[in-house]
């Protein structure tokens, strides 16, 4: 007698969130047009029955993949908003290395989407540009609550900074390389300060 051996499916409740946690995950590591459904559907692990019945594209799913990062705090915008760390210490933070188990760096969620979705008028493309519009309203909030001069040129040039430093470590495979990026936000910061005397 022969005896087949198959991936057990997890049952019940949570199909959603293991789905989520599964196409974070493939997102990152081989992107999102390189990772198929049925691949999500057996890391997840869940019927293709079921994560369907989710989210009915795939799209629909990495729409709601987007959603979640920013919902759990999972992107520099939480950093922006967190009132117990001082205002410069929040835009530095754009900077910070990367979690040491960041493997393989991945630069920007959004950045990356946008890419793999060009149609500025997809919703995924959509999403991401709204979330990057907001990145540097927070950013504009911050600096004018440093007393900076030209706090929107500013804010755009930080954060204009940051996503090049996110892509660039990516690209590089650098979790730290921000720290170049650090230096020069620091930099334009303190020239944007109103000189006293």
């Amino acid at each position: 007698m022969t005896t087949v051996t198959t991936t057990p499916r997890r049952q019940g409740r949570g199909g959603r969130e293991r789905i989520l946690a599964a196409a974070a995950k493939l997102f990152a590591v081989q992107g999102i047009n390189a990772t198929g459904m049925e691949q999500i559907a057996e890391r997840a692990p869940v019927s293709k029955r079921t994560l369907y019945a989710h989210f009915r594209t795939k799209d629909e799913l990495v729409l709601a993949h987007l959603k979640d990062l920013s919902s759990t705090g999972r992107t520099l915008e939480a950093t922006l908003v967190r009132e117990d760390i001082p205002a410069r210490e929040r835009v530095l933070a754009l900077f910070d290395p990367l979690p040491a188990d960041t493997d393989p760096v991945r630069g920007c969620p959004f950045i990356d989407a946008a890419v793999e979705f060009p149609d500025p008028h997809s919703a995924v493309h959509s999403y991401a540009r709204e979330r990057k519009l907001l990145m540097v309203r927070l950013v504009t909030e911050l600096v004018v609550e440093l007393g900076c001069r030209e706090p929107a040129v500013l804010a755009e040039q930080l954060v204009t900074l940051a996503d090049g430093a996110a892509s660039r470590a990516m690209v590089l495979g650098d979790a730290d390389y921000g720290r170049h990026a650090r230096t020069a936000a620091a930099t334009l910061l303190d020239n944007a300060l109103p000189t006293t005397g």
